[in-house]
């Protein structure tokens, strides 16, 4: 149920010694997928945990990597990016070297590709999953038509379809899971990988008094991230309202943030993050916290968001 990503800190904010250590204290709490992209740290995030992997005893059945493409990295031409059969045999091919594996266990299409017929994208999935490359591929941030294209697709050429999603879900960002995917889930049984189940960091309290500097929010380049965690003062007051309601619980608010996502039965995983030790330890146990999360608990929590996607009636 809880997974372990590496998004601007394996490669970036934090050294190869403590990323070694995370991974490490994530296994061993029983944590078996871990979460890369070609676009992490321009492929520097998938070298260091191929490393790490190279340096483990851990055996290749125990635990499951995935990568993702679509981005690129290298010098933005237009075979460098996107969702053709070249770039995703060749960023497949890639990942595999950074990350020193024989195949991965997942690989997702990163974004939608408007420019690359949808066919060409299923038909080279399939290929990769046919040559023992990948065993299973998903799409990441697909709206709910282009995910069913796919499967469409698949379907009629008799292929293999994406499996799995993975969406950014939270107390926040909610429509995808709660609302358009709900078909996928009931007729195709799609699985999902949730990412960033804290906000960027929101979630943790950290920003509820003050802009602290050393967050993955102020790091260079990340400005568009800033801006769309930070950007709604509203979030703040209903994050201190939470705060509040954790404190209640005899828990904190990062563990009633990933236990409410994981509560959700169409969450197969949540990918958590973390730049130190402490910080994984703790959200590591926030599953403890599922039988305090009453109906009555969690009316509280809507009343506190006042954001639940309202479904259509028919």
């Amino acid at each position: 149920m809880l997974s372990f990503g590496s998004w601007v800190t394996f490669g970036k904010q934090i050294g190869d010694k403590t990323a070694d250590e995370l991974m490490s204290i994530a296994y061993d709490a029983g944590v078996n997928f871990f979460d890369n992209a070609e676009i992490y740290a321009r492929g520097q995030s998938e070298k260091v945990m191929g490393h790490i992997l190279k340096n483990k005893t851990w055996s290749r059945s125990s635990y499951t990597i995935s990568s993702k493409v679509f981005f690129g990295f290298e010098e933005d031409k237009p075979n460098q990016r996107g969702l053709s059969r070249k770039h995703i045999m060749e960023g497949c091919h890639a990942a595999l070297k950074r990350l020193q594996l024989d195949y991965l266990d997942m690989f997702f299409c990163h974004r939608p590709d408007k420019n690359t017929p949808i066919e060409e994208t299923v038909l080279a999935m399939n290929t990769l999953i046919q040559q023992g490359k990948i065993l299973y591929w998903g799409t990441s941030e697909w709206a709910n038509d282009e995910i069913m294209a796919a499967i469409a697709v698949a379907k009629d050429y008799k292929l293999i379809g994406p499996t799995m999603e993975q969406p950014q879900y939270n107390m926040f960002e909610r429509t995808k899971l709660e609302k358009d995917y709900l078909l996928l889930f009931r007729d195709h049984g799609l699985g999902t990988t949730i990412w960033s189940p804290l906000c960027s960091g929101l979630l943790t309290g950290k920003y509820n008094n003050a802009d602290p500097k050393d967050t993955r929010l102020n790091i260079e380049g990340m400005d568009w991230l800033k801006e769309r965690t930070l950007g709604d003062q509203s979030r703040i007051e209903k994050t201190k309202s939470l705060d509040k309601l954790a404190k209640e619980l005899g828990t904190s608010l990062p563990k009633l943030a990933i236990a409410w996502c994981a509560r959700n039965k169409n969450v197969s995983t949540v990918i958590l993050g973390a730049s130190k030790p402490e910080q994984l330890k703790e959200t590591l146990t926030s599953l403890d916290l599922l039988p305090k999360l009453t109906e009555d608990v969690m009316l509280k929590i809507e009343t506190i968001l006042q954001n639940k996607p309202v479904l259509a009636q028919y």
